[in-house]
Formats: C-alpha cells, structure tokens, sequence
C-alpha cells in the first residue's frame, strides 16, 4: 500500500499592511482639547500613542490632549483582516496664563495627618474616574452647568520664587452660595461626596460615558446620589465654598482617559445674562 502523501505546510500568515488613513476629526486637535473621530468599518481595535482606546459600534470615539501634551500624536486603527490605518496628528500649542510671583514661597510643608486623609480621598477619586457606564453623554453638545463670571481658566498657573505650583485644572464660575448648578450633559453619579474633602470641599462627579467626566468642587448641596442617571439640565447641586476655597464659585473640571481637559473648549462663550 502506497505511503500517505505528507500534510501540506501550513500556509505563511498574512502580513499586516500599513497604510495612511483619514479618521475625520472634529473639534479640538489641541493642547486642553478634546476631538471626536471616525473609526474605518472593519475596526477592532483603536490606539492612540499605542494606547488602546475605547470607541462605539457606530465607529464615533473622542481622544483627548492635556495642557502639556507635546507637539504630535499617532492614531491607529487595526482592522478584522490585521491592517494597520494611522493617522499623525498635530497638536497646536497654547499660550497660558503663567503669572510669577518671585518673592512668596509655593506653600507650608502638609501634616502627617493631611497626607493619610489626602491619600484616601485621591483613592476614591481615582476609583470614580475609572469606572466606566454605558452612557451618551459625551455625544451630546455641552452645556454650562452655571453663567456667571469667569473668575479662573483652565492653564493658569503661578510660579512661587521659581518653584512652579501647580496648573489650574478647569474652569471657575463665581456666584453666591446656594445659586443651582445643573448637569453640562447626560450622565451617571460616580463620587457624590457624604462630606467635603480636603481640598475640592463637596464633590460631585459624572460619567459621561467613553472615558470622559466632569467633577464640580467646592459645592454647598449635592442634590444627587451615586448611581443616579442625570439628564442635561438636571439640577445637580448649588455652589459653594467647601474646601480650599477663598469665596462661592464652581470648579468645574474634566478629564478624558487621564487627560486633563479644559471644560470652556466644549461648551464655548459663556452666555450673556
């Protein structure tokens, strides 16, 4: 009896192709600022840097770039049948508030005591910020949560005898104790604070779905609980001057996959009253 042919090689993978691709940013390809992109059809898998990134069946996600970020980004897009899209991206610079003050020290040294509290209320605050809800807020056109005067912007920072503090992470509104805050856009509750913290005072944060969420610091009421779905417009909570404050406004600050964003590039000009 004739020997049995050998089984055929297994056939070489296919190699992945690297091509250019156009993802189709809107928005803000910019220091402190948040783009909405196009996943091509066939994506499994979304990176930004080589971090991987989440995105929606419809293809839509958001990256974003903190106030520091340097000149360039990579996004890349892998597809079912293992081709690589990418994109370079430019991000434009800004120009920030610095504001020097050569003859003051930074600050007193904190308390052992402090440090132990502190240590526990960043926990919670970084637990909050990493949880994520299957919500659609980060869809929506952003609203401002209060109008006012814009007495801080997102940037600024002060250099204490050469030592620089540190940059201010959103945007303040300042208004009287007790006036409403409502939520910027749809939302779940992940941190509503039972008692202030040290320095945000009564917080309140919101998941606005796809890595992206707002904290208001410094409140007199929570009017929300944890786990409660919010709808834009929604009053939330009323201002205050909780924690490390020096008078009533709202802190209002986001970040999107641990980028810190500034909040006035979604929402725009603050309304004339």
């Amino acid at each position: 009896m004739a020997e049995p042919a050998p089984p055929a090689p297994p056939a070489a993978p296919r190699a992945a192709v690297l091509r250019s691709a156009d993802f189709g940013f809107t928005g803000g390809l910019i220091q402190g600022g948040l783009a909405f992109g196009q996943a091509p059809m066939g994506t499994v898998a979304l990176r930004l840097d080589g971090k991987t990134i989440p995105f929606a069946t419809d293809g839509r996600f958001l990256i974003g770039f903190g106030r520091d970020h340097g000149p360039a980004a990579t996004v890349e897009a892998e597809l079912t049948n293992g081709d690589l899209l990418r994109q370079a991206l430019a991000i434009a610079p800004r120009a920030w508030d610095i504001q020097s003050l050569p003859t003051l020290p930074r600050g007193t040294t904190p308390t052992p005591e402090f440090l132990a509290r502190r240590k526990t209320e960043l926990e919670r605050i970084g637990a909050a910020r990493a949880l994520r809800s299957p919500v659609e807020g980060w869809r929506q056109r952003f609203a401002w949560p209060v109008t006012g005067r814009i007495s801080g912007v997102f940037g600024s920072q002060r250099i204490y005898a050469g030592e620089p503090g540190a940059f201010h992470s959103g945007v303040d509104v300042a208004r009287p104790s007790g006036t409403p805050i409502v939520a910027p856009a749809d939302g779940v509750v992940v941190l509503a604070a039972e008692a202030p913290f040290t320095l945000e005072g009564n917080l309140l944060m919101i998941d606005h779905g796809m890595g992206l969420n707002s904290a208001m610091l410094h409140l007199s009421r929570i009017d929300v609980k944890p786990g409660e779905h919010v709808r834009q417009g929604q009053r939330i909570g009323a201002i205050g001057t909780s924690g490390r404050s020096t008078g009533p406004h709202l802190h209002w600050a986001m970040m999107w996959s641990g980028e810190r964003i500034d909040p006035q590039r979604l929402v725009g000009a603050m309304p004339v009253s």
